[in-house]
């Protein structure tokens, strides 16, 4: 086996994600800091002395017991192409064994099905379809199945049971191509007129109302924070407290001053939409969203999303990421009103290949297992 897994610097870790383009904001080195409860560490996959890829490893502690899970939130970063991964993917387990891990969980951000704007219309639309993985995907991506093969004769398991977010990260997200299949970028015109009517129609509404969206200062996410917790008991969510959004706007843009941003809706002088992006290279992420429950009516939240997808479209961006949806798409599905709202958007949804774990001590992974379930 010629690949090993060593510790690397952040230096290091940010370089090969700037050389590939874009990675998850989950498996940056700043991520460590915002996750603090975890102790984490950057390491880097080596072919002889050349680093073939990077990952941000989340470790927990077992109660009383030094022993590790070790987590990889939507990582490692690597080339799902590369036809040595399943020895990658021993040496990140034979280094977390060095590292006292009983286990390893990790989440590749590598897209393995995709369903386009029509298809998830047609979906909602049939009665007879109540999750999105019973209709054919418009693409099947062949690295992520033979990714997903490798991993089953490698020892690693899955659990799809969930109809619901699981423990990690969600397996079904919903994103917005901003450029064309040639590369070239789509303008903003194009962008709009891949929107459905009401969607426009809702961008339209707000600019008439004088909504205006711009953009907040790390003092302003008290204002944000307040609507957030206003969204979370109207939803039935239990909100994060402002100090984790302040840690994660001062680790994520100590590591780039863009990394983060605030986004606020204001109609007359009132804050009536908040929003949270997050962008690594290509790809920029709609990460935390929230209203007031008053004033909906001028469609705050159609316009900041407007303004943030024009805003990722001039950087230069792939991808505009509105994060997990689950895959329920029938009509009394709980969930069901968060993807009619995205695919408004004209945007696709996909399946990632998953969260996969690997038990290093079966005992301790069994009953680590157990709690989280009872939990």
């Amino acid at each position: 086996m010629t690949i090993a897994c060593r510790p690397i610097s952040a230096d290091q870790h940010l370089g090969f994600i700037a050389e590939r383009g874009s990675a998850s904001f989950l498996q940056t080195p700043a991520w460590g800091k915002v996750k603090s409860e975890w102790r984490s560490e950057s390491i880097g996959f080596f072919d002889g002395d050349a680093l073939v890829g990077v990952a941000l490893v989340l470790y927990r502690q077992l109660p009383k017991l030094k022993r590790y899970l070790a987590y990889l939130p939507e990582g490692p970063v690597v080339d799902a192409t590369r036809d040595d991964l399943p020895e990658l993917l021993k040496a990140l387990v034979a280094y977390a064994k060095q590292r006292k891990a009983f286990a390893v969980r990790i989440g590749p951000a590598i897209v393995h099905r995709r369903w386009h704007t029509d298809t998830v219309k047609a979906a909602v639309a049939d009665e007879n379809v109540t999750r999105l993985s019973e209709v054919t995907p418009d693409e099947t991506v062949l690295a992520a199945t033979r990714l997903r093969n490798q991993l089953v004769h490698g020892g690693w398991v899955t659990d799809e049971t969930g109809h619901g977010f699981a423990a990690g990260q969600p397996m079904f997200n919903f994103q917005l191509p901003l450029r064309h299949e040639d590369g070239t970028q789509k303008t903003d015109d194009e962008l709009l007129k891949g929107m459905n009517q009401l969607w426009r129609r809702n961008i339209k509404k707000a600019a008439k109302e004088g909504v205006v969206v711009r953009q907040g200062g790390r003092a302003e996410l008290a204002d944000f924070h307040r609507i957030y917790l206003e969204t979370a008991q109207r939803d039935g969510f239990t909100g994060r407290s402002l100090g984790y959004f302040e840690k994660m706007w001062d680790a994520l843009n100590a590591e780039d001053p863009d990394r983060m941003k605030l986004y606020l809706s204001e109609h007359e002088g009132d804050l009536v939409a908040a929003t949270t992006m997050v962008r690594v290279g290509e790809h920029a992420w709609y990460s935390y969203g929230a209203s007031t429950n008053a004033k909906r009516e001028v469609r705050g939240s159609n316009a900041i999303q407007w303004q943030m997808i024009q805003d990722a479209n001039a950087a230069g961006c792939a991808v505009y990421d509105m994060r997990g949806i689950t895959e329920g798409v029938g009509k009394d599905d709980p969930e069901i009103g968060l993807i009619q709202f995205k695919v408004g958007t004209g945007g696709e949804a996909v399946a990632y290949v998953g969260e996969w774990d690997y038990a290093i001590n079966k005992v301790l992974y069994k009953a680590f297992d157990l709690y989280l379930k009872r939990r």
